[in-house]
């Protein structure tokens, strides 16, 4: 295995754990929370005062980059925030984004924060993957925006007629002079009024609107900047096609460059066949010094940066540090990773993950102390508090801190449903030690706690965890998986396939090596808890219409079961497409 040892400052690998007498535990860093910023605007006005020429924001501009520096886009949160009220928008009246990440995006989204009006960026597939708009009209209902923007009007047409709103143009408030209406209501923002409101799926698909304050961004960058201090050493450089209705690409990453004065280079690509040569060609053009992804970005990139010589040279050259978060990475594909690191880097590099939600802004947990593996989650940011609630063999975690959302938009019900009697948020996941007799190598994920059954014998079945194996298993065959097998004497699986991986191979061929995959994971276990016994691959890809799949791509398990229930029965009928251990 590959060992890599970076010489970055991280913070120190300790916590503090308190037992209660209830059974629940207690688990916070040592570090005290220092103070942070205000409001989010801060950043960008003292940047622009400190460094005014260098880059802020940057894209694509046929072979060119446009490029916005601090003081340029200080000057456009202005104009923007100033056109925003002259058109009697305020607190209640939020501006809302269709488009992808852009330059004109960034602008308004800074022009909004600025003027103390909540933004809320909403994902391009609720308007160009669906048929009904059935999310996207839920959305407008909630927020009553007081202006609409969509990068590319004709383009998102349909939907902005189904919702009854016409886009505004970002040039159009750029035209408006800034003037002492805009610096006052910055200065009137108070660090617990609504900067962002992010949606999500939830379990029950219809999307909810995640409050996100001034608060909860900036101290979520100060915990950031204590665990990970390399960030205040030198300006980061992110080349970056994360999105921004997501909390990783919209707060993690657009804030841990406005925080630190680095540059953000807006990568158009996607993790996806032929978008990925565009993220290609944009890290040739700029080397990053901090890079984030997500699994299946690594996925698709590793192979690159193993057969492309100069993609890998100029990759290292500058990176030291590498993110990953939403899901788990394969182990084999982090020693892949890591085997590049230490071949351009000797080794001196941080592959490295956290955890969070919408609800926490992102960062609860962040990994801070070399790691050799991937699964780790780190240990509490300062000033978070994780709340262990023992459940059904696991531990269920709760949280508490300046990170964590005061509760959903105009949706009381949903906000009080989220909270414990102590005031935790109740994220639904379950963690375990790492190593219970050196709680310093940090925290694991341990599933979803909504999601594990017990099959009729009264064995408990893990999913989330079970489905990281049986994925990690079968790489790189699967997309995903859903865990089958509630009242049922076999744990089962309904397959969704990685379809480039998957083209050259035969069925036969393609039967041989998912049966492999099953043997391999119930060697792994250690009794009917992990043993799959069968699997059925499925034709048609989980559906976003159908809530199968979130807008930030990753699966729904309730959604998958409940709406493939004629597939569950074929799985554990006779078909002849289903593969048997």
């Amino acid at each position: 295995m590959t060992a890599l040892q970076s010489s970055l400052r991280f913070a120190r690998a300790e916590v503090n754990i308190t037992p209660r007498a209830d059974g629940t535990v207690l688990i916070e860093s040592p570090q005290v929370l220092r103070p942070y910023a205000r409001a989010v605007g801060q950043w960008l006005q003292h940047w622009a005062r400190e460094a005014p020429e260098r880059t802020c924001l940057a894209e694509r501009a046929g072979d060119d980059w446009r490029r916005v520096s601090y003081a340029q886009a200080h000057d456009a949160a202005r104009r923007i925030g100033q056109a925003l009220l002259e058109r009697g928008l305020n607190a209640q009246t939020p501006v809302a984004v269709l488009s992808d990440n852009s330059v004109d995006h960034a602008l308004l989204m800074l022009g909004a924060l600025h003027a103390g009006i909540p933004f809320a960026p909403i994902s391009p597939a609720y308007s160009l993957m669906t048929s009904d708009y059935a999310k996207l009209k839920h959305i407008f209902a909630l927020l009553e925006p007081g202006l609409v923007h969509a990068g590319d009007p004709a383009k998102f047409a349909p939907a902005l007629r189904a919702v009854g709103a016409r886009s505004t143009s970002v040039t159009d408030l750029l035209a408006v002079a800034p003037g002492g209406e805009v610096d006052a209501a910055f200065a009137r923002i108070q660090p617990d009024d609504i900067a962002k409101i992010l949606f999500t799926s939830g379990s029950t698909g219809l999307p909810k609107g995640v409050v996100n304050t001034h608060r909860m961004l900036c101290a979520n960058q100060q915990q950031n900047a204590q665990c990970w201090s390399f960030f205040e050493d030198e300006p980061p450089v992110l080349v970056d096609w994360l999105p921004w209705n997501h909390t990783f690409g919209g707060n993690f990453c657009i804030n841990t460059v406005l925080r630190n004065g680095g540059s953000l280079y807006i990568d158009g690509g996607k993790p996806a066949p032929g978008l990925v040569d565009i993220t290609v060609r944009n890290l040739k053009a700029i080397a990053p010094t901090a890079y984030c992804n997500v699994p299946r970005g690594y996925d698709l990139l590793v192979p690159i940066l193993e057969r492309d010589g100069e993609l890998r040279s100029q990759f290292f050259s500058r990176c030291r540090f590498a993110f990953y978060a939403g899901a788990a990475l394969p182990q084999n594909l982090y020693e892949r990773f890591a085997t590049l690191a230490a071949r351009e880097r000797g080794g001196d590099f941080a592959l490295v993950s956290a955890w969070g939600s919408t609800e926490t802004a992102p960062l609860a947990t962040a990994v801070h102390f070399s790691i050799d593996r991937a699964g780790v989650i780190g240990l509490p940011v300062p000033g978070c508090t994780l709340k262990l609630v023992p459940s059904a063999g696991k531990f269920e975690v709760r949280l508490k801190g300046p990170n964590v959302t005061p509760g959903y938009f105009k949706q009381p019900e949903q906000t009080a449903k989220a909270f414990d009697a102590d005031g935790f948020y109740q994220i639904g996941d379950a963690l375990k030690w790492v190593n219970e007799a050196d709680f310093s190598k940090g925290l694991a994920f341990d599933g979803r706690v909504a999601e594990d059954f017990k099959l009729r014998t009264g064995t408990w079945v893990h999913v989330g965890s079970l489905r990281v194996q049986l994925i990690a298993a079968a790489n790189p065959l699967l997309q995903d998986a859903v865990i089958t097998g509630h009242d049922r004497d076999e744990i089962g699986a309904l397959l969704f396939l990685n379809p480039a991986a998957c083209a050259d191979l035969s069925e036969s061929e393609l039967r041989a090596r998912l049966q492999a995959a099953l043997v391999q994971v119930a060697k792994s276990g250690a009794g009917s808890s992990t043993r799959i016994t069968r699997v059925l691959v499925q034709a048609e890809p989980p559906k976003l219409d159908a809530s199968e799949i979130t807008d930030k791509g990753y699966i729904n398990q309730r959604a998958v079961l409940q709406n493939r229930a004629s597939e569950v029965e074929r799985l554990y009928g006779s078909d002849s497409q289903t593969i048997h251990l």
